[in-house]
């Protein structure tokens, strides 16, 4: 719906079209006065020149964003047509608009807008081309006319929402299956309701306009409920990991089978090739083994483990600002580009911001089986799983639990921690062990010094011995002592950290201290994310090394 009211290529060529209506018809009636104007300038030329500076002047209010400049370039090109006496396709226009906006703004690929926009209008120039529309005579009666209008638009809504899914699922993992329905009630309110409500409320003086405005507010506020209630619905999106490039292809010719024209064998066979597309599940490793995913989410912690049947999430990233964190950022757009829609369980380990700050966000935007950390009462994170009825227990020393073949053992904090006001929240942090075969990691959240000492002193020879070991409060000054590393005795370490980040995260002298000891150090600020996959061996994967762009060396 915001993308109907802000920039609507409807609502552009709407607002162009009037404006150039207006100006027309003033010009041509100056003909009637000692000016005669049309006789110096055609009003087409100046029917056409309004409604372009109109369309520019409504882009550049609407933030000038890639669907916006779509609609704008091509109104262009054909004003520019006009002008110049030439004759042009609609095709024609689409491409000419596309090339303007990648010769003015080249990284404009890398936004899926630019797809969509253009995907949009390319797929209802190729549903229709080659297709006449016989006129209504003028004689038709006004229900004729509107049931042919209506009948229009619902064939248009169709091609786009068809024409769509394979670039829909590719870009965003799901498809909404109640989109049709919203659009069929968002489209015509806002447009032919709202939009003009609210434009004549900007122009007529104060006591009119208020009322105006207060009427378009309310239409969007009760059409916010419904479609609000339409996508609280179970069955409202359909969600499956992002295709590879072999499956969207094969879906892209489906389409352009299903989308022919009129007379085309079998048009109804073209949704075989979204088979592969809609009905890929997960990728699981096999029973016994363990991946493990260390997110860049900047200057904190988050950490996907996955068994063959189970997902766990340690830790939910950082908080960026007020409406933007770690989880919606990076982890769920990650999990439903896997097609991943549930949690089995989720480990905070502590109420540090860097660690806490995607809780909400994550609770909110994931199905997830249980809560586990060491909040306080009161904490969003806490008062979001109340909401939700989500199982919550504190991380307690001695908990450990199996899932296909790989054991989880909770190593850290002890039960008085949580009632020792005296403890920062770091020293509160659940420390998890996982031990897959012969390979485990050790997950060791912001623990320090003292908490280094504790686990040493309580533990078995061998207990903290691990291959992996995510480092301790990302490498700082206060902790990964010699003789806790000595213990853990892991031969990779990793350092979620951010990018010249302000605490200067990990420590120069410590980061030496892990080269010293002949560990092999990753840091996610350099290597991005860091997938670990424990079978016979662990296999590394680096997601700059595996995926580079030119400017991870700049």
């Amino acid at each position: 719906m915001s993308h109907l009211i802000s920039i609507s290529g409807l609502h552009i060529t709407m607002i162009a079209g009037l404006f150039a209506l207006g100006a027309g018809t003033l010009w041509r009636r100056s003909f009637f006065t000692d000016w005669q104007l049309p006789l110096r300038l055609p009003a087409q030329k100046v029917a056409a020149l309004a409604g372009a500076l109109a369309a520019f002047l409504y882009v550049l209010l609407a933030g000038f964003g890639v669907p916006a400049q779509r609609t704008l370039y091509m109104l262009l090109v054909v004003a520019l047509a006009l002008w110049l006496g030439r004759i042009t396709s609609i095709g024609h226009v689409l491409c000419l608009a596309l090339g303007v906006v990648v010769l003015l703004d080249p990284w404009a690929v890398l936004w899926p807008g630019f797809w969509l926009s253009f995907g949009a209008v390319a797929t209802m120039l190729y549903a229709t081309a080659g297709r006449t529309t016989v006129p209504l005579p003028q004689q038709a009666g006004r229900w004729r006319r509107l049931r042919a209008a209506v009948a229009l638009g619902a064939h248009t809504q169709y091609v786009v929402t068809v024409g769509l899914v394979p670039l829909t699922m590719l870009l965003f993992s799901q498809v909404s299956l109640v989109s049709p329905v919203a659009n069929a009630l968002a489209i015509p309110v806002i447009s032919l309701v709202v939009t003009p409500l609210s434009l004549a409320g900007s122009l007529l003086p104060a006591p009119l306009s208020d009322g105006l405005l207060l009427l378009a507010h309310a239409i969007v506020q009760m059409l916010a409920q419904v479609l609000d209630w339409l996508g609280a619905r179970r069955f409202a999106v359909w969600t499956a990991p992002a295709p590879p490039m072999w499956s969207f292809c094969w879906a892209l010719f489906g389409t352009a089978w299903l989308l022919a024209p009129r007379g085309w064998p079998h048009r109804w066979a073209g949704m075989l090739g979204w088979l592969p597309l809609l009905t890929a599940l997960p990728s699981s490793p096999p029973p016994g083994q363990l991946w493990v995913t260390a997110f860049d989410v900047g200057q904190g912690m988050a950490v996907l483990v996955e068994t063959h049947g189970h997902r766990l999430l340690y830790d939910t990233g950082p908080a960026y600002s007020l409406d933007s964190d770690g989880a919606s950022r990076v982890i769920v757009p990650y999990l439903r580009a896997r097609g991943i829609a549930r949690l089995d369980g989720v480990i905070i380990s502590h109420s540090d911001l860097d660690h806490a700050g995607g809780a909400v966000s994550l609770l909110e935007n994931i199905d997830v089986g249980w809560l586990a950390s060491s909040l306080f009462d009161g904490h969003p994170a806490v008062e979001a799983r109340r909401q939700a009825r989500l199982p919550h227990l504190h991380c307690v020393a001695g908990q450990s639990w199996t899932w296909e073949g790989v054991h989880f053992a909770m190593l850290h904090p002890l039960p008085s921690s949580h009632t020792d006001i005296s403890l920062t929240p770091n020293a509160r942090s659940c420390t998890v062990k996982i031990t897959a075969g012969k390979h485990a990691i050790l997950l060791a959240g912001d623990i320090e010094a003292a908490q280094e000492v504790q686990l040493l002193a309580r533990s078995m020879e061998g207990e903290l011995a691990a291959d992996v070991l995510l480092a301790p409060h990302h490498g700082s000054g206060t902790s990964s002592t010699p003789a806790f590393l000595s213990a853990v005795h892991p031969a990779l370490a990793i350092f979620q950290v951010g990018h010249r980040n302000r605490y200067k995260h990990p420590k120069a002298q410590v980061y030496a201290r892990y080269g010293d000891m002949g560990i092999t150090r990753l840091r996610t600020d350099v290597e991005g994310a860091v997938v670990l996959a424990f079978g016979d061996n662990i296999d590394v994967t680096q997601y700059r090394a595996s995926r580079p762009r030119y400017w991870h060396g700049m």
